[in-house]
């Protein structure tokens, strides 16, 4: 396993560090202080299982950052650790393609529960942040069949035939986290293309597709 960290204060990475080492006996963790050294990073080490974000970056601003990465490197996980705990940074981030968004005041069994459910394919959204009003519209799985609602909506517009650029700008998101999306899709419906989805959904008997 190989992880980037990319955080700009180096105490903070080095307690990281220890935190990582108890994922994998094998890991291997590169660091770095800005956004230029860890494209670098990034570009050099085309095996990395993960990218670990801090959103306030030195000489960048850290959802640009984001969004950047996400956009070049689209099969590549994404986790944001951030000090905000902020309901709009949150799901800002996960528009933005993010696998995962994780306070920096967070423990570090949740932290590595987290990263372990985005190792295996899935979205990691703080819990406590989703129960902050009994409104709040968190992009969080339903427990019937695994989807969240962003991704329900991408189902929905998938099989009607629409193309990932036209689903991207009815949403309003980038094309590329509209191809995480659906690669989450594909896989947590354990199918392999989009006629597949749309025989899953229906035996599912996915509401949305029937409004």
């Amino acid at each position: 396993m190989k992880i980037l960290i990319v955080d700009d204060h180096a105490l903070f990475r080095e307690g990281l560090c220890h935190v990582l080492r108890q994922l994998e006996e094998q890991v291997t963790i590169l660091e770095a202080p800005d956004y230029d050294r860890a494209l670098q990073h990034v570009s050099a080490n085309p095996d990395l299982d993960m990218v670990l974000l801090d959103l306030n970056l030195p000489g960048k601003d850290g959802f640009a950052a984001l969004a950047s990465m996400t956009h070049q490197y689209p099969a590549l996980p994404v986790v944001i650790l951030s000090a905000s705990s902020q309901r709009s940074d949150i799901q800002r981030a996960l528009d933005s393609a993010a696998m995962g968004y994780i306070p920096k005041d967070t423990t570090s069994a949740i932290m590595l529960n987290a990263l372990q459910l985005v190792l295996s394919g899935g979205v990691y959204v703080p819990k406590n942040m989703a129960q902050l009003n009994d409104h709040a519209s968190f992009d969080k799985p339903d427990t019937q069949h695994g989807l969240t609602p962003r991704q329900l909506e991408v189902l929905c517009l998938l099989i009607g035939g629409h193309s990932n650029k036209a689903i991207a700008q009815q949403l309003e998101l980038a094309e590329a986290t509209i191809k995480m999306h659906i690669t989450s899709i594909l896989k947590t419906l354990g199918v392999s293309n989009r006629t597949q989805a749309a025989m899953a959904a229906e035996r599912l008997g996915l509401a949305i597709l029937k409004s």
